[in-house]
């Protein structure tokens, strides 16, 4: 699908695999709406990509919220294109190294935001889209994010890992659901990526995760994880699929 002049939107924008995506969309001459939450940057960032970005402030699991927003995409034209990155993890275990059960509370919560959220931001822009003239025989794209953690998820990692899962048993559901509505939807896996979190963690610990990584030995880029984003908008047989971002990682149990 060609963007010029199109509507599209990405969640998570202000930092991360959300920022670059909408740099990239920018620079293919497409209007994009930044979601993020009120205290990130969003709207200094969309202040620097110039008059074809826009901040909304949103959170993902809440549908006012997110119709509000994607009212301020389209007034730039159809939505054709969501990259929907927002998302956290924490860590939870089982059973705590002090005997406790884990989290439910914090269970609920990543399950909440990175799964539910994903479904939020998935059906009130395919409704949106599904109203738009189609070009070239579809209507629009939406890229989902999981990650390695689906299928690798490491011990303490049980939230998240589970959430993801979830992420990728939706993407071939959805997209078979909105094949008769001429709309696309696929989903990125990425492995570790060089992303704002990591600088939270030590510089020998970083170094071993890049270590971990077969080839390309080093963790992937934020640029990286744009171009395969676009790549996905732009092939228009690409559907129902979720692809691996990870320098053929495979996660250890720690």
């Amino acid at each position: 699908m060609d963007l010029a002049e199109s509507s599209t939107l990405v969640t998570g924008g202000a930092s991360g695999l959300g920022r670059a995506t909408a740099e990239a969309l920018v620079s293919l001459g497409a209007f994009v709406t930044i979601i993020d939450l009120p205290t990130s940057s969003g709207q200094e960032v969309a202040d620097k990509l110039g008059p074809r970005a826009k901040f909304a402030a949103a959170d993902v699991r809440s549908t006012g919220q997110l119709n509000e927003a994607l009212d301020l995409a389209e007034r730039s034209g159809p939505l054709r294109a969501v990259v929907h990155c927002a998302g956290r993890g924490a860590r939870v275990r089982v059973i705590e190294k002090d005997g406790e059960p884990g989290s439910l509370e914090t269970y609920e919560e990543i399950i909440k935001l990175n799964l539910i959220g994903s479904f939020n931001v998935l059906r009130l822009a395919a409704v949106r889209m599904a109203r738009a003239e189609p070009i070239e025989s579809e209507r629009g794209v939406c890229v989902l994010t999981a990650s390695v953690a689906a299928w690798e998820g490491q011990i303490g990692q049980i939230p998240y890992a589970s959430s993801k899962a979830g992420i990728v048993g939706m993407t071939l559901v959805a997209a078979r659901d909105l094949a008769s509505k001429l709309i696309r939807v696929a989903t990125i896996a990425p492995g570790v990526m060089d992303t704002p979190i990591l600088d939270r963690i030590r510089p020998d610990v970083k170094e071993a995760l890049e270590a971990s990584v077969p080839h390309p030995r080093r963790l992937g880029r934020p640029e990286e994880f744009a171009d395969l984003a676009l790549a996905i908008i732009g092939n228009p047989y690409l559907n129902g699929e979720t692809i691996r971002l990870d320098g053929a990682i495979r996660m250890t149990p720690r």
